[in-house]
């Protein structure tokens, strides 16, 4: 993993709700947005600004399924932090 992705990927864990969101999305495995919603004092816009902000750095992927998306922990992109922060 390049140094710039690592940079991008500590700098959308800086943040005390996607860390919750994060939290929320490695527990359930696979997680609709209606859940995220329901669990967080969020509106759907700033949800959709955290979920975009995880995919883009590669920690999240999504799928839509009718109206909702769908969230889970992208396992390469985990195991590749993993690998990092055990080498430190």
């Amino acid at each position: 993993m390049e140094l710039q992705k690592k940079a991008l990927l500590f700098k959308a864990l800086s943040d005390e709700n996607r860390l919750r969101i994060v939290e929320m999305v490695a527990a359930a495995e696979d997680i609709c947005a209606c859940k995220i919603l329901d669990e967080l004092d969020i509106t759907q816009p700033t949800l959709s600004h955290h979920m975009k902000v995880l995919c883009n750095c590669g920690l999240v992927a999504c799928r839509k399924e009718g109206k909702w998306m769908h969230y889970r922990l992208d396992q390469k992109t985990l195991n590749a932090i993993k690998g990092f922060i055990a080498g430190l």
